[in-house]
């Protein structure tokens, strides 16, 4: 069975997601027959790549939030991220273009190291509050993961994987997706959102047990990024 799940390295509601999907695989007795595949998808293609800006006042600019009312909303998310586990670092976290970030996870496919490349790529930015739009801090990742520096680097600062990225970017589009996580559940369901561990639990179960020729929303669509932001 294969998952495919759209995410964006910025998206704190992606980690959650992440975290909750993985504890109930971990529930389930095919859980060693399941392929799960990284797609890329950004949030903000906009952003300049070689700036960044502290959470709160990219909240405020994006959302147009009073500073009172982005502090709470940020607060609320780290304390949901609490419940999956994960302790967010929102003061340090730099916002900042993602793009060169994909181009790393694709190349980390080819060594069967994408899972883990996401899960370094979630704690550089949300925990350790490194710039994920550096190639230098980007190809340390890689380095850390046993992934060659050099190859990292081509990867990072060429054009080598720029067409994987756009073209997980344009199924999205093609697929409606419009907000992140999104999970695609052998071509046949699908969850958006970080949605409890229960809630995936019982569309894994289902998945596996049916067959269905188009996607299905197993979930309400909430605790997502989209565009215009993140919301609860």
């Amino acid at each position: 069975m294969k998952i495919e799940i759209w995410s964006d390295v910025m998206c704190p509601f992606c980690y959650i997601g992440k975290n909750n999907f993985e504890q109930a695989l971990e529930k389930l007795p095919f859980k060693d027959q399941v392929e799960v595949e990284w797609k890329s998808f950004q949030l903000d293609p906009t952003l300049n790549p070689s700036e960044t800006k502290n959470t709160l006042t990219y909240f405020r600019e994006k959302k147009g939030f009073p500073e009172a009312q982005a502090s709470q909303m940020i607060s609320q998310v780290a304390q949901m991220g609490k419940g999956a586990g994960i302790d967010f670092n929102f003061e340090k976290a730099l916002i900042t273009n993602t793009f060169s970030a994909h181009k790393l996870l694709h190349l980390s496919k080819k060594y069967h190291k994408s899972n883990e490349m996401e899960e370094a790529l979630f704690i550089a930015h949300f925990i350790d509050g490194k710039n994920v739009g550096d190639p230098d801090t980007l190809v340390s990742i890689a380095d850390s993961l046993g992934i060659d520096r050099e190859e990292a680097k081509q990867a990072v600062t060429s054009e080598e994987f720029t067409h994987e990225v756009n073209e997980d970017i344009q199924q999205a589009r093609n697929n409606g997706i419009t907000g992140v996580p999104f999970f695609v559940l052998n071509g046949k369901y699908a969850v958006s959102g970080a949605q409890p561990v229960d809630v995936f639990e019982n569309a894994l179960q289902q998945t596996y047990k049916e067959t269905v020729s188009s996607f299905t929303d197993l979930s309400n669509g909430e605790n997502a990024c989209d565009a215009d932001g993140c919301g609860i």
